[in-house]
């Protein structure tokens, strides 16, 4: 069989997995390439690639003979797919199998945030319930308006479960789809302005950085809160944490961080503010499916079938 190598912080189920059906060779990141031989990157044809370590044209020449790399997790901007393109490598992800996982923590971060489940938590273990009644009143979250900023796949699915909630739901997309009368926005600070929640569902990568910008931050307004369950980069982080220190912004429910996992102390001292260890495809079954889909996609290389999700 062609030569499979393996690189990311893969557990030991996923690793079993992986050697049971390729026997690669395992590296931590990227830079461990530098490590092997001329003649062990030379017989690499497949790439198992897990974690947000850079994968360029510089790790990419080190591999002459790679033809596929295989990405676990439905994103994949850690990827220069420019670059593969242009020394034609293919790269597959792992969609559709995490969609329930990451569309059913959205709507639980909301809920957290809004009925503040943790801190009603900390009054009732703490003693308070019994020694100072009932926990303080929050907020209604079914009957809102919330918008979807990025009406993909995942997207759709936290729609799907927010309608259930008699919610409106508002949507900003590349282009307009068929919805079960949604309101289509053409830009995302037009749908801010309009929703009392904005859950932001965009891929990650250089077109969609800051793209829920200090403007459209500011449009949601002092009693929104903003979710997101995509990529640390597409918030203006900065701004966000202005305009929650500030109370320009209501709250905001957030799996995801620039510089994960070095969160920003300052969401620490935000009781605004849910915080999550970008964990929302996080189940064992999903994380079993999404490992299973990357080496079916290597199996499908290496024997000339077509990719079963390719992204290039």
């Amino acid at each position: 069989m062609p030569a499979t190598l393996a690189i990311g912080p893969f557990n030991d189920a996923e690793t079993a997995a992986l050697k049971d059906t390729f026997d690669p060779q395992m590296l931590a990141n990227p830079a461990a390439l530098d490590g092997l031989s001329a003649a062990e990157r030379e017989a690499v044809t497949a790439l198992a690639y897990k974690g947000h370590h850079g994968l360029g044209a510089a790790q990419m020449d080190l591999l002459p003979n790679l033809g596929l790399i295989a990405n676990f997790g439905v994103g994949y901007d850690a990827i220069d797919v420019a670059a593969a393109n242009e020394r034609g490598i293919k790269v597959t992800n792992t969609p559709d199998v995490l969609n329930d996982d990451v569309a059913d923590i959205a709507v639980g971060m909301l809920l957290m945030q809004q009925r503040q489940m943790i801190q009603a938590s900390d009054w009732a273990r703490s003693g308070q319930w019994k020694a100072k009644g009932e926990y303080p009143l929050n907020r209604k979250v079914s009957g809102r308006t919330v918008g979807i900023l990025g009406l993909g796949r995942i997207g759709r699915d936290i729609a799907d479960r927010l309608a259930a909630f008699k919610m409106d739901i508002h949507y900003f997309a590349r282009s307009e789809k068929d919805t079960p009368g949604w309101t289509y926005h053409a830009d995302p600070v037009s749908l801010a302005q309009a929703s009392d929640y904005l859950v932001v569902a965009l891929v990650g990568g250089p077109e969609t950085e800051n793209f829920a910008s200090a403007e459209v931050i500011e449009a949601l307004g002092p009693e929104g809160v903003l979710v997101n369950i995509s990529r640390g980069s597409t918030v203006d982080e900065a701004a966000l944490l202005d305009a929650l220190e500030n109370g320009t912004l209501g709250g905001a429910a957030l799996d995801v961080f620039l510089n994960e996992p070095n969160i920003d102390p300052r969401f620490y001292d935000l009781p605004s503010v849910v915080v999550q260890p970008h964990q929302g495809s996080g189940t064992k079954e999903t994380r079993a499916a999404m490992a299973k889909l990357q080496r079916d996609n290597i199996a499908a290389h290496h024997s000339g079938e077509a990719l079963l999700t390719p992204v290039n």
